[in-house]
């Protein structure tokens, strides 16, 4: 939707509004125009007490409300159910919601990920279409993993755009953690945990205290927490790099094995009697999918980190209508991934095994100019990555009243600023290797990697390269709230606000990690850890306002009737023109019991600090090249140099350099779309303690910006031989490897149009105190109808990726039903909470070979399907008053659900889909709370 056309749709709501307020005032004048009079006036009073006794900011909205329901469909996690799930930190927690699919990350992604850290992925838009609030401020850092859990009172989650309410990224909505303010005396928390396969020890310690005086309050908090590794050797379905392949599944790995994958020249191929041989106990014989390297045995399904976190949050009066405020918190994270020593490939990484080495008996060169090397520096023992990370965020304001006026203001200045350092371990320097070839030094043997003297040489030459992102945020925040005049149902109010943004952030790497000059994306070690140093920053100003208007009251003909109008005008430097962006919204109560409910939002999102200025990084990403098989017609583009009939390289990943658009020479435009929420609750008086709400929703978006994989890359490159983004493919097109990928440019682009609908329906209810106790239930369900990804509208063969039911590694899983349910029960010191959690089923490939995703690795067409996962959880709580101490007991994945098998040439982690399904298996955990005072 256009700005245009949602502003034409508020012209045509203002008349309808006017219409029906005048409407239900002049029906109820003409029945009895006194008591009218008399209704509105005490009406009026009562709204009046109300919203002075308890009218707070909801998630959703800028004014003051009363209400606890409104027209926006908001998730609410207190600080009970937080407790009760054992959780240590809030991503586990917040992820595991309905309302959130896709590919979020989190610390069991080892390959890719490593640096402790939880994202939410709202309605499976991506973390970077979800705002993470902290009491309604921004924060730097989108790791929720990173806000200390003994800080936090609640969590709100809004599921529907809210860009005109909140700005950019709040796209599918918000997350908004609301802090314990109030919070006073001294506790404690000491918790522990261990899987039932005695790994991922996990321990913490919390201290929190607060203190309340006459004209203050301040909350003063530490938090310590480590989570130790698990080896994907020690789960079953992860111990091996499971292939399906022409049908046939089988644990393979990597042809890049440290007995070498050495592809050969026709003399060569002749004397074998194949194409490619590898070193075996006497001596070399044909290379089969047997050869593989298993990786798997040596990569983590659980990333070891340790946290450490300190808050402090306080208020001060400076008079009876002014008051000082401040939010501080830091967070350390420490972390690491280890994956499998370091693969070597002479022709992506730029190194040339000269034909006259001493120790190349094939008479052949090999690398960039030659054939095919590839091997693996088990030498040097697993490649791990070492991350720290230091988040600070600080809100200072001030806010107050305007005298005895319902009106109040605020004036804030949010800092947020986080440091990322990695190092990597287990890497050799290149161009060491390179002179040392060259000069025929003795002992170091390519050819045989059990060679002492090799393995020497290799260890005297590691090279470490260190990378460093530096990121900060600065804004300044100036917003007023109140009454404008009465209405039927109550007063109109007001809020509107400006402000003002700079975000800059920094890339740097040490010398050994930079791209060499005129190089095909080399440097001083292997080529998955090469980068480009690159940095920029942008400011944004921003106007909002918004209007709600209570038009008619409970007691009109046709019951209470609100409607909310919104608007906000952000300009950013990185964009050039303004974009508007409004929001109308209207509740309608028919009955006291019934709730009525929409949203028509426009949404947007400009390109944020990385989309714009990553530096160029590596990736090696699982690929199925759709040019294997090639009939020599078509396509020329996407299959450059490759031969007819060609039968691959037998690789089932691809280089991928990863970079913002800055360096890849593309113009980013914002994204824009709209997004559409209407539903109904439905609170019976007769069942007093009962609710349920259902919502439908969708989202469409165009211009979708996007860090476009390089199966999408070559996908739509295929499809359309026209496309952009052909020019992202670089392919040997001569030679011996001639048809192989070299690398693939896979930049943040405007991707095309997303489309995402389906429906949101929940249950709660508190049962009435019974003899047993008293038992809360509330039962929390998402169906996906529709998740469809257009990459390249309007091109030849343009095809719509139809993903809802699908998991791909590109996109991520969006199973078509989610769902979650909590059984919360107390009686007198005991307190125990059920958790069940659902995964619907998905499907891997699609029989429609247009869309490019097989679940087999060399025919097409094949899809697996898989059924539902579900997931329970116990914990039992009991206190104890007499030494004011809580002790609780739990157990995550109580039945040891095991994850579905979803092989390697699918995925990019253990064998399965990593950023959905559990796969640490059963677990145990216990923590004791004690209250000081």
């Amino acid at each position: 939707m256009t700005s245009n056309k949602l502003s034409r749709a508020i012209h045509l709501a203002m008349p309808f509004a006017i219409a029906v307020y005048s409407g239900g005032v002049l029906a109820q004048t003409s029945n009895d125009s006194s008591s009218t009079s008399s209704s509105t006036s005490s009406d009026s009073a009562k709204q009046s007490n109300a919203k002075n006794l308890g009218a707070v900011v909801v998630t959703g909205s800028l004014v003051s409300r009363v209400d606890t329901e409104t027209a926006s469909p908001v998730t609410v996690l207190d600080r009970t159910q937080i407790t009760a799930s054992g959780a240590q930190t809030l991503g586990d927690l917040v992820q595991s919601l309905p309302g959130i699919s896709g590919a979020a990350t989190n610390p069991t992604v080892n390959n890719g990920g490593g640096a402790g850290a939880s994202t939410i992925s709202l309605r499976g838009l991506g973390s970077q279409r979800t705002l993470i609030l902290v009491d309604g401020h921004r924060i730097a850092n989108n790791d929720v993993n990173s806000i200390p859990a003994n800080m936090v009172e609640r969590v709100e989650v809004d599921k529907v755009g809210a860009s005109t309410i909140y700005g950019s990224d709040a796209i599918g909505g918000v997350v908004n953690f609301i802090l314990r303010k109030d919070f006073t005396g001294l506790e404690l928390n000491t918790d522990y945990g261990i899987s039932s396969k005695h790994d991922g020890g996990r321990d913490g310690d919390q201290i929190t205290f607060g203190k309340a005086w006459k004209r203050g309050h301040i909350v003063v908090g530490l938090d310590y927490n480590k989570q130790r590794e698990i080896s994907t050797a020690n789960r079953s379905f992860s111990k091996n790099a499971m292939y399906l392949s022409s049908g046939s599944s089988y644990a393979a790995g990597s042809s890049r094995t440290p007995t070498g994958y050495i592809a050969l020249n026709d003399a060569n191929k002749a004397a074998y009697g194949c194409s490619a041989v590898t070193a075996g106990s006497s001596g070399y014989h044909c290379y089969t999918s047997k050869d593989g390297y298993n990786y798997q045995a040596h990569n983590l399904i659980m990333t070891p980190q340790r946290r450490e976190n300190a808050f402090i949050l306080g208020t001060f009066d400076l008079t009876n209508n002014i008051q000082l405020y401040a939010d501080i918190y830091h967070n350390r994270t420490s972390s690491s991934s280890s994956i499998a020593a370091a693969p070597f490939d002479a022709q992506s990484d730029g190194i040339t095994i000269p034909s006259t080495n001493q120790y190349n008996t094939f008479g052949q060169e090999f690398g960039p100019d030659g054939y095919e090397f590839r091997s693996r520096w088990t030498g040097l023992g697993n490649r791990v990555s070492e991350y720290d990370t230091s988040t600070d965020q600080d809100i200072l304001g001030i806010k107050g009243a305007f005298g005895d006026s319902s009106w109040t203001w605020d004036a804030n200045f949010d800092y947020g600023h986080y440091v990322q350092k990695s190092t990597v371990h287990g890497l050799l320097d290149n161009n060491a290797l390179q002179t040392a070839l060259d000069d025929n030094t003795d002992g170091l043997d390519l050819f045989d990697q059990t060679s002492a003297s090799t393995v020497a040489w290799m260890k005297a030459h590691q090279s470490v390269p260190h990378t460093t992102t530096n990121y900060s945020s600065s804004q300044w925040q100036g917003s007023a709230t109140g009454e404008l005049w009465d209405m039927e149902g109550g007063a109109a109010e007001l809020a509107a606000g400006v402000l003002y943004r700079h975000e800059h952030e920094n890339y740097s790497a040490s010398a050994n990690a930079i791209t060499q000059a005129g190089s095909d994306y080399t440097c001083g070690v292997s080529s998955s850890y090469c980068s480009t140093p690159l940095g920029g920053g942008f400011d944004v100003r921003e106007a909002y306002a918004q209007l709600f208007l209570p038009l008619l009251s409970q007691d009109s003909p046709i019951g209470a009737f609100n409607m909310t109008i919104g608007d906000r005008e952000s300009s950013y430097s990185s964009v050039g023109k303004p974009n508007n962006s409004a929001t109308v919204q209207f509740e309608w109560r028919p009955i006291k019991d019934v709730l009525l409910r929409g949203t028509v939002a426009q949404v947007f999102r400009a390109p944020t600090i990385s989309d714009l200025y990553q530096g160029a990084t590596a990736s090696a990403p699982i690929f199925n090249d759709p040019c294997i098989g090639y009939s020599g017609s078509g396509h020329s583009n996407a299959c450059a140099g490759v031969p007819t009939g060609w039968t691959g390289s037998g690789l089932s990943q691809t280089t991928s350099i990863i970079t913002g658009s800055k360096a890849a020479g593309v113009n980013l435009k914002p994204e824009q779309g709209e997004s559409l929420d209407f539903g109904a609750v439905y609170s019976p008086s007769w069942l007093p303690g009962f609710s349920t709400s259902l919502d439908w929703w969708k989202y469409s978006l165009n211009n979708t910006i996007t860090q476009i994989s390089a199966q999408t890359v070559v996908n739509t490159c295929y499809q359309d031989n026209a496309s952009p983004y052909c020019n992202f493919i670089h392919r040997y097109t001569s030679g011996p490897s001639a048809g192989t990928i070299n690398y693939v440019e896979t930049p943040t682009v405007n991707l095309g149009h997303l489309l995402t609908e389906g429906v949101d329906w929940n249950i709660g209810y508190i049962f009435p105190h019974s003899r047993f106790g008293d038992f809360r239930l509330n039962v929390d369900t998402t169906y996906t109808q529709k998740y469809n990804i257009d990459p390249n509208p309007g091109g030849a063969g343009d095809v719509v990726l139809k993903l809802a039911g699908s998991y791909t590694n590109s996109y991520g899983n969006f199973s078509h039903l989610r769902s979650r349910a909590t059984l919360d029960w107390k009686r007198g010191n005991w307190s125990a909470q059920w958790t069940t959690r659902m995964i619907g089923p998905v499907h891997v490939g699609f029989a429609d070979t247009a869309y490019g995703y097989s679940a087999d690795g060399v025919y097409s067409g094949v899809v697996l399907k898989y059924g539902s996962r579900v997931y329970h959880a116990l914990s039992l709580s009991y206190a104890v008053p007499a030494i004011k101490t809580t002790f609780s007991l739990g157990v995550d994945n109580l039945f040891d659900k095991q994850p579905p098998m979803m092989y390697m040439n699918n995925t990019l982690n253990s064998d399965t889909d990593v950023s959905t399904y559990d796969v640490v298996g059963r677990y145990y955990w216990a923590r004791a709370n004690i209250k000081f005072w």
